[in-house]
This record gives structure tokens, sequence and C-alpha cells, in this order.
């Protein structure tokens, strides 16, 4: 007897509903009660957010918090140490200050609990976010693309840019969404590193609930802060929605076939001894044996590629 596929996916279903949703509802109708008592309706908790600037600046340093952070993840590598090592390198005795002064300086520098400290921590903590997605589609580029790059007269730096960067647009966009994500909601690590002096949403949330007991403030707080959230990623989504546009096309098959790939490798052969390039008084010659009519200009992949040569 089989099991009709709507049955296999009510388990998990019931998860969702039980640890998302459930919680999500709860969290809206207390925002909506006066008390945590919950006896009376009302908007005031939405109206006392957004009538108070300190509520709308936390929430802006929060966000700006997390595109900072997603910069600097989207410009280094791999991490080597965690938070906690973070606070001994950072500190007034840490081994930055100590070569800080070692050089002759005469006060340490101030890199803990600021938000310098806090952007940098973040960065190399959430760091794996932005570089997986980002190494998952650069290995599923075709190395012809840039091949026939280059041989229809496209150099280095043009090649990247043309080619490979509008390729990868979706990886870096997926790094960027699930980076920005984790580095705005890092309570611990914002905590940590930046002290009760700097306060983020997080912090802001945890004062209201935990410090200030007003349960209903700080879940409209949360439903402020989600909002705003699932605004930014909704508009990175639909950014990385267009750049796979670029990415449809990357296998042979799709430039043309095996036959462009031949004529690539055949043009490398004919080419005044440099591999992989043209010559600049033979790149008319070399284009025509690639063949640019093999190079559909409907395909995504085909129109970049011609664009680079032509430029």
């Amino acid at each position: 007897m089989k099991v009709s596929e709507s049955r296999l996916v009510l388990p998990l279903a019931a998860l969702f509903v039980a640890f998302f949703v459930a919680p999500l509802v709860i969290l809206i109708v207390l925002s909506l009660h006066g008390e945590a008592a919950m006896r009376t309706w009302t908007f005031g908790n939405y109206l006392k957010f957004f009538t108070d600037s300190f509520n709308y600046t936390i929430l802006w340093e929060t966000l700006l918090l997390g595109v900072k952070a997603t910069l600097v993840c989207l410009a280094f590598g791999y991490p080597i140490v965690r938070t906690f090592a973070w606070i001994v390198i950072l500190g007034r005795q840490g081994v930055i200050n100590q070569i800080w002064l070692g050089l002759g300086a005469s006060e340490p520098l101030k890199l803990l609990y600021t938000e310098f400290g806090v952007v940098m921590v973040l960065a190399q903590v959430q760091m794996p976010l932005m570089v997986l997605p980002i190494m998952t589609v650069m290995t599923k580029i075709d190395q012809n693309l840039s091949d026939a790059s280059r041989v229809l007269g496209a150099g280095e730096w043009k090649t990247l840019w043309r080619i490979t960067i509008p390729l990868s647009l979706p990886g870096v966009i997926a790094g960027c969404i699930l980076t920005f994500t984790a580095c705005i909601t890092a309570f611990v690590t914002q905590t940590l590193i930046g002290g009760a002096r700097l306060i983020y949403m997080p912090l802001h949330i945890y004062q209201q609930a935990v410090g200030a007991n007003n349960w209903p403030f700080a879940a409209a707080i949360s439903v402020v802060f989600m909002i705003a959230v699932l605004i930014i990623v909704g508009l990175l989504g639909v950014l990385g929605r267009k750049s796979e546009t670029y990415a449809r096309a990357s296998t042979p098959n799709r430039l043309g076939g095996d036959v462009a790939a031949d004529r690539v490798q055949h043009a490398h052969r004919v080419c005044d001894g440099v591999p992989g390039r043209a010559d600049d008084h033979r790149a008319d010659h070399v284009a025509d044996l690639v063949g640019v009519a093999a190079l559909p200009a409907d395909r995504p992949v085909a129109a970049l590629v011609l664009r680079a040569a032509r430029r």
C-alpha cells in the first residue's frame, strides 16, 4: 500500500507549525496586549516604538552593523579563532596591543567594546556563511567560458568583470543573505565584544523582556525587527533571482555544445605561442576560428562572452 506524498510531509509540517508558526503567533498576540497578563488589546506598544527616536537609532545601527560585517566577510577568508579568543586578542593586554605598545606607542588601542571590534569578530565568526555559497557557485562555472572570452580578445580583468563575477552573483547574494541575518541576530557576540554600551536590537529586546519585565513591548520590538529584516532579505532575494539568469548556461552544451569547446582548444593551438590568449593582430582570425555564430546571443552566458569580446 502506497503512502501519498502529502502524508509524508505531515511530520515535517507539524514540526514547522509547533516550533515556528506557533511561537510567531504567540509573539504577535503578546505584542498586541498592554500587559503580560494579556487582558486588554492595544497597539500602544507599536506606537511607543515608532514615537521614540531611541528605538529607531537602535534598529538602524543593528541593520548597519549587519551590512558592515557582511562586507568584511565578502572581503576576507576563513576563520581560525572564535569569539572568546577575540576577547583576549582585542583586550588592552591582548596580542594586538602588545605588538602596538612594543612598537613604541604610549597608549593601547581601544579595540574591545567598540563597533570596529564587533564588526571584525562578526566577520570572522560568520565567514563560512559567505565563503561556502560562493565556493559552490564558482566550482560550477565552466572553464570553457573563460577560455572563450580570452580567445575572443578579452583580457584577464575584463573576463573577471564580464564573465566570472556575473556568473557568481547567485552565490554572492546567497552568502550576503546568510551572513547578514546571522550578524544582526548574534546576541552573544554583540554582547560579549560590544559590552553594555553598544546596544543593538537583540540586546534591546533582552533588556525590555528580562530587565524591565515588559514582555509586550519586547514582543513588539521583535516583530518590528523581524519585518525590517524580512524586507532587506526580500530585496536581496529579488536581486538573487535576477542574477540567476546569468548562470543558466554553465555547461558547454549551453554555450554552443562541444563544438564550441573544440574550437576554443583549436584556437589556443593557432595562437602565436601564447596559450589562452590571442595576439592583437590575429584576434579577428581567432574569433573566426571559435565561431561567433556558435555562441547564441539570446543565451545569457553567450551574450556575456560576446559582450566581453566586443568591448
